[in-house]
Protein backbone atom coordinates (compact mmCIF):
# COMPACT_ATOMS: atom_id res chain seq x y z
CA UNK A 1 0.00 0.00 0.00
CA UNK A 2 1.44 3.67 -1.14
CA UNK A 3 2.10 6.19 1.58
CA UNK A 4 -0.89 8.17 0.06
CA UNK A 5 -3.16 5.28 -0.16
CA UNK A 6 -2.24 4.68 3.78
CA UNK A 7 -2.75 8.10 4.86
CA UNK A 8 -5.99 7.96 3.12
CA UNK A 9 -7.44 5.06 4.72
CA UNK A 10 -6.59 6.96 8.32
CA UNK A 11 -8.47 9.38 7.55
CA UNK A 12 -11.06 8.03 6.50
CA UNK A 13 -11.09 5.76 9.85
CA UNK A 14 -10.32 8.97 12.16
CA UNK A 15 -11.73 12.19 10.28
CA UNK A 16 -8.56 13.58 11.04
CA UNK A 17 -7.40 16.43 8.81
CA UNK A 18 -4.90 14.69 6.12
CA UNK A 19 -1.39 16.58 7.81
CA UNK A 20 -2.36 14.92 10.95
CA UNK A 21 -2.72 11.80 9.18
CA UNK A 22 0.39 11.78 7.53
CA UNK A 23 2.43 13.55 10.23
CA UNK A 24 1.07 10.67 12.61
CA UNK A 25 2.12 8.08 9.60
CA UNK A 26 5.75 9.26 9.51
CA UNK A 27 5.79 9.14 13.60
CA UNK A 28 4.64 5.63 13.18
CA UNK A 29 6.77 4.53 10.72
CA UNK A 30 4.49 3.75 8.16
CA UNK A 31 2.31 1.57 10.62
CA UNK A 32 -1.10 2.05 10.29
CA UNK A 33 -2.42 1.08 13.77
CA UNK A 34 0.52 3.25 15.61
CA UNK A 35 -0.75 5.96 13.47
CA UNK A 36 -4.03 5.42 14.74
CA UNK A 37 -2.95 5.25 18.38
CA UNK A 38 -0.53 8.46 17.91
CA UNK A 39 -4.17 10.46 17.00
CA UNK A 40 -5.81 9.36 20.02
CA UNK A 41 -3.33 10.61 22.12
CA UNK A 42 -3.00 13.75 20.23
CA UNK A 43 -6.87 14.00 20.95
CA UNK A 44 -6.73 12.95 24.33
CA UNK A 45 -3.82 15.79 24.65
CA UNK A 46 -5.99 18.27 22.74
CA UNK A 47 -9.07 18.13 24.61
CA UNK A 48 -7.28 18.26 28.00
CA UNK A 49 -5.92 21.80 26.73
CA UNK A 50 -9.89 22.63 26.14
CA UNK A 51 -10.76 21.53 29.54
CA UNK A 52 -11.03 24.81 30.96
CA UNK A 53 -13.34 26.73 27.78
CA UNK A 54 -16.73 27.66 28.20
CA UNK A 55 -19.33 25.41 26.27
CA UNK A 56 -22.73 27.63 26.01
CA UNK A 57 -23.57 25.70 22.93
CA UNK A 58 -24.82 22.64 22.36
CA UNK A 59 -28.01 20.62 20.90
CA UNK A 60 -30.83 18.53 22.55
CA UNK A 61 -30.52 15.11 20.50
CA UNK A 62 -32.72 12.24 21.11
CA UNK A 63 -33.08 8.72 20.37
CA UNK A 64 -36.19 6.23 20.15
CA UNK A 65 -35.25 2.78 19.82
CA UNK A 66 -37.39 0.83 16.66
CA UNK A 67 -39.53 -1.03 19.28
CA UNK A 68 -40.79 2.63 20.85
CA UNK A 69 -40.01 0.96 23.77
CA UNK A 70 -36.44 3.06 24.77
CA UNK A 71 -35.52 6.26 24.55
CA UNK A 72 -33.32 8.64 24.97
CA UNK A 73 -32.59 12.75 25.50
CA UNK A 74 -28.61 14.18 25.39
CA UNK A 75 -28.08 17.50 25.99
CA UNK A 76 -24.61 17.68 24.47
CA UNK A 77 -22.64 20.94 24.77
CA UNK A 78 -19.67 22.56 22.37
CA UNK A 79 -18.34 25.70 22.23
CA UNK A 80 -19.88 27.35 18.79
CA UNK A 81 -23.14 27.24 17.37
CA UNK A 82 -21.26 26.74 14.36
CA UNK A 83 -19.98 23.07 15.35
CA UNK A 84 -23.32 22.37 16.91
CA UNK A 85 -25.05 22.70 13.75
CA UNK A 86 -22.30 20.36 12.32
CA UNK A 87 -22.76 17.14 11.04
CA UNK A 88 -20.03 15.39 13.03
CA UNK A 89 -21.33 17.08 16.19
CA UNK A 90 -24.66 15.73 15.15
CA UNK A 91 -22.90 12.03 14.62
CA UNK A 92 -21.38 12.24 17.80
CA UNK A 93 -24.85 13.04 19.70
CA UNK A 94 -26.64 10.35 17.84
CA UNK A 95 -24.16 7.95 18.48
CA UNK A 96 -23.74 8.38 22.43
CA UNK A 97 -27.59 8.73 22.47
CA UNK A 98 -27.29 4.92 21.24
CA UNK A 99 -24.93 4.17 23.45
CA UNK A 100 -27.02 5.30 26.48
CA UNK A 101 -30.21 3.43 25.11
CA UNK A 102 -28.38 0.39 24.83
CA UNK A 103 -26.21 0.08 28.20
CA UNK A 104 -28.16 2.16 30.49
CA UNK A 105 -25.49 4.32 32.57
CA UNK A 106 -26.79 5.89 35.63
CA UNK A 107 -24.15 9.00 35.91
CA UNK A 108 -22.05 10.19 32.78
CA UNK A 109 -18.28 10.38 34.52
CA UNK A 110 -17.46 8.41 37.68
CA UNK A 111 -16.79 11.84 39.76
CA UNK A 112 -20.69 11.58 39.68
CA UNK A 113 -21.42 8.95 41.33
CA UNK A 114 -22.76 9.74 45.24
CA UNK A 115 -20.70 8.32 47.96
CA UNK A 116 -23.17 6.49 49.65
CA UNK A 117 -23.98 4.43 46.05
CA UNK A 118 -20.02 3.34 46.30
CA UNK A 119 -20.05 2.49 49.78
CA UNK A 120 -23.40 0.40 49.43
CA UNK A 121 -21.81 -1.22 45.90
CA UNK A 122 -18.42 -2.20 48.34
CA UNK A 123 -20.49 -3.79 50.88
CA UNK A 124 -22.71 -5.44 48.62
CA UNK A 125 -19.15 -7.33 47.03
CA UNK A 126 -17.60 -7.46 50.98
CA UNK A 127 -20.65 -9.65 51.86
CA UNK A 128 -19.86 -12.41 48.97
CA UNK A 129 -16.55 -13.06 51.01
CA UNK A 130 -18.30 -13.35 54.75
CA UNK A 131 -17.51 -16.92 55.07
CA UNK A 132 -14.38 -16.71 52.62
CA UNK A 133 -10.77 -17.72 54.37
CA UNK A 134 -9.18 -15.88 51.61
CA UNK A 135 -6.36 -13.10 53.33
CA UNK A 136 -7.61 -9.19 53.91
CA UNK A 137 -5.67 -8.05 51.40
CA UNK A 138 -6.37 -10.03 49.08
CA UNK A 139 -10.60 -9.53 49.17
CA UNK A 140 -9.87 -6.01 49.23
CA UNK A 141 -7.85 -6.19 46.25
CA UNK A 142 -10.65 -7.86 44.47
CA UNK A 143 -13.47 -5.59 45.97
CA UNK A 144 -11.45 -2.82 44.73
CA UNK A 145 -11.67 -4.64 41.26
CA UNK A 146 -15.12 -5.35 41.13
CA UNK A 147 -16.07 -2.35 42.43
CA UNK A 148 -14.03 -0.50 39.47
CA UNK A 149 -15.77 -2.43 36.73
CA UNK A 150 -19.17 -2.01 38.79
CA UNK A 151 -18.28 2.10 38.26
CA UNK A 152 -17.23 1.49 34.96
CA UNK A 153 -20.85 0.02 34.05
CA UNK A 154 -22.45 2.80 36.28
CA UNK A 155 -20.94 5.82 34.15
CA UNK A 156 -21.57 6.66 30.88
CA UNK A 157 -17.74 7.89 29.55
CA UNK A 158 -16.23 5.02 31.10
CA UNK A 159 -18.34 2.34 29.61
CA UNK A 160 -16.87 0.36 26.10
CA UNK A 161 -18.15 2.10 23.26
CA UNK A 162 -20.68 -0.15 21.69
CA UNK A 163 -19.62 -0.23 18.19
CA UNK A 164 -15.65 -0.78 19.38
CA UNK A 165 -15.13 -2.15 22.75
CA UNK A 166 -11.51 -0.99 22.34
CA UNK A 167 -11.91 2.33 23.22
CA UNK A 168 -14.66 3.92 25.48
CA UNK A 169 -17.12 6.75 25.18
CA UNK A 170 -14.49 9.62 26.46
CA UNK A 171 -12.04 8.29 23.64
CA UNK A 172 -14.57 8.93 21.09
CA UNK A 173 -15.86 12.32 22.72
CA UNK A 174 -11.95 13.30 22.81
CA UNK A 175 -11.06 12.25 18.88
CA UNK A 176 -14.03 14.20 17.97
CA UNK A 177 -12.56 16.79 19.74
CA UNK A 178 -9.15 16.26 18.25
CA UNK A 179 -11.11 16.61 14.52
CA UNK A 180 -13.43 19.42 15.41
CA UNK A 181 -10.49 21.64 17.36
CA UNK A 182 -13.47 22.77 20.23
CA UNK A 183 -13.97 21.38 23.78
CA UNK A 184 -17.66 18.86 23.65
CA UNK A 185 -18.84 18.15 27.11
CA UNK A 186 -21.80 15.64 27.89
CA UNK A 187 -24.29 17.81 29.97
CA UNK A 188 -26.99 15.63 30.93
CA UNK A 189 -29.16 12.58 29.98
CA UNK A 190 -32.42 10.95 30.13
CA UNK A 191 -32.99 7.46 29.10
CA UNK A 192 -36.95 6.03 29.09
CA UNK A 193 -37.78 2.61 28.76
CA UNK A 194 -41.46 1.17 28.81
Amino acid sequence: MSNIEQVKKIREETGVSIMECKKALEAAGNDIEKAKKILREKGEEIAGKRAERDTGEGIVASYIHSNNKVGVLLDIRCESDFVAKSEDFKDLAHEICLQIAATNPKYIKEEDVPEEIINEEKEIILKQFNNSDKPENVIDQIVEGKLKKQLKDFTLLSQPWVKDDKKNVEDLISEKIAKIGEKIIVSRFTRYEI
